[in-house]
């Protein structure tokens, strides 16, 4: 049985067995050819976790009492978090080096992490979801706050602990209230016991339950009006750090927040659907609209990830197999064009001026004619432009949307991403129109930073061009809770 459970959390050992690995070789590395051999270690681990995916292929596992279910629908989380993980690391190996950070902690953090995350999207159980949802946090905090010399960095990483810990304290306490009024902390013994009960029979508690399992979750995928602490966190956090958070947090909580309530609170579906839709049009438009002013490129990200939760929202709120299998091809899209906008943030970043802000793009398009193409790239998907996967995946959720005759939501969805439009171009429109104040810098492109860009771009093409696979899978992942 110990065998059979063991094999279920393969993924998640590999991880730990490399991150502890990693922990222990960085006590005799710590010069910075050390901490570059650190990194691809934690690269083969990607590899490592890639390669035992397909051991779960077509069989459902449940283990450790039911509490975690490895499924279609967790093995495809369990493939974004590899190409989030590895997109990070490769960008990272250069990136640590040039701003000071020679630390294997920084890789063993980012492993340890992506075990709660993972843990997030198969957890079946509030206990293990809890447990999951800290397993995750705790690293991030840590690894918000790395640039200990930084104002910036440490103003970053307590605002999130401070934050997050308060967030923690509504979910775990909804968690709480949930379980005295069902009895139970497995969804599908809490599914089970609402079917049977009249909704006039259900206490108070549950209902409050509910909400703060809710303001738990919608603190951690940035959604209004729990998303104050997202620009100050993602602007003072180390710039991998911010892609990782960006992309990584928001596809586990997306995750857990799809399983909970299509599994545990199916039956609650028509009560949060109107708090929900208002909630995503708020996201959608606050981070937009602030987005607009925003002279940081690394800022204007930060409100741009608002935006997009916004709009994984609107097909939350629908509801329908559509808008449950965008959510899933969306993040995966999302993936790869963030990673790769901060990624060309990395390559241009210098140990005491990281060239965050829009005037440090001015003219690098003829400088750097791949990496200023790269970047177009980036902005395009992120502004819904075809053929990218940024296009695909708002066409599907604004589909989605309309099949469930949420017609307005639709509407007011378009429109915001019309308006993302302005501030994505001026990116591109500095690269290739704007003139540089002074003499451009000289970048250091290295092949692991290179291959990272290329990756991305190579995903947001591929999706955006021929999406018809992972559409495919995304629909039969999801098919796991239905």
């Amino acid at each position: 049985m110990g065998l059979i459970q063991g094999m279920t959390i393969l993924p998640l050992i590999i991880l730990a067995a490399f991150a502890m690995g990693i922990l222990l070789i960085d006590v005799f590395a710590r010069d910075s050819k050390g901490t570059s051999t650190i990194g691809y270690i934690a690269l083969a681990s990607m590899v490592f976790v890639f390669l035992s995916l397909f051991l779960f292929v077509g069989k459902g596992k449940m283990a450790f009492g039911s509490m975690i279910s490895v499924d279609v629908y967790s093995i495809f989380f369990y493939l974004v978090f590899v190409v989030i993980g590895t997109l990070t690391i490769l960008s990272s190996i250069s990136y640590v080096k040039t701003i000071g950070i020679h630390s294997g902690e920084y890789y063993a953090l980012i492993l340890f992490a992506m075990i709660g995350m993972m843990l997030m999207a198969s957890s079946t159980n509030l206990v293990m979801l809890f447990v999951s949802l800290e397993m995750m946090s705790i690293p991030i905090y840590i690894m918000a706050g790395f640039l200990r010399n930084e104002e910036r960095s440490i103003e970053a990483s307590l605002k999130y602990f401070l934050l997050g810990a308060f967030a923690s304290g509504f979910f775990l306490y909804g968690l709480s209230l949930v379980y005295a009024s069902t009895g139970s902390t497995s969804y599908h013994a809490i599914a089970d016991f609402l079917a049977k009960t009249e909704r006039l029979e259900l206490s108070t508690l549950m209902w409050i339950g509910l909400g703060f399992v809710f303001v738990g979750l919608c603190f951690k995928v940035a959604a209004f009006p729990f998303h104050a602490w997202t620009p100050d966190v993602y602007e003072g956090a180390p710039t991998s750090v911010t892609a990782y958070m960006a992309t990584g947090v928001k596809a586990a909580a997306f995750a857990a927040l799809v399983r909970i309530s299509f599994s545990a609170f199916s039956g609650f579906q028509h009560d949060w659907t109107a708090i929900m839709w208002l909630i995503a049009v708020l996201t959608m438009t606050v981070g937009n609209f602030t987005a607009l002013v925003q002279k940081s490129v690394k800022r204007m990200l930060a409100y741009s990830s608002i935006a997009h939760a916004g709009y994984l929202l609107v097909a939350f709120v629908a509801g329908n197999a559509i808008g449950r299998s965008a959510i899933l091809f969306y993040l995966l899209a999302y993936a790869f064009m963030n990673i790769g906008a901060f990624s060309v943030l990395m390559v241009m970043a210098k140990k005491n001026d990281y060239h965050e802000e829009l005037d440090s793009f001015a003219g690098i398009g003829f400088k750097y004619p791949l990496t200023a193409v790269a970047m177009s790239v980036f902005m395009f998907s992120m502004a819904g432009i075809p053929p990218t996967a940024g296009f695909i995946g708002k066409f599907y959720i604004f589909s989605a949307a309309i099949r469930s005759h949420y017609y307005w939501l639709a509407v007011i969805g378009v429109l915001n991403s019309a308006v993302s439009v302005y501030y994505y171009l001026r990116v591109v429109v500095y690269m290739y129109f704007k003139e540089p104040e002074g003499e451009i810098p000289v970048y250091k492109f290295t092949v692991p930073a290179v291959f990272s860009i290329v990756l991305a771009v190579w995903g947001v093409l591929q999706m955006g061009i021929l999406p018809g696979n992972i559409l495919n899978i995304a629909r039969h992942s999801i098919m796991a809770l239905m």
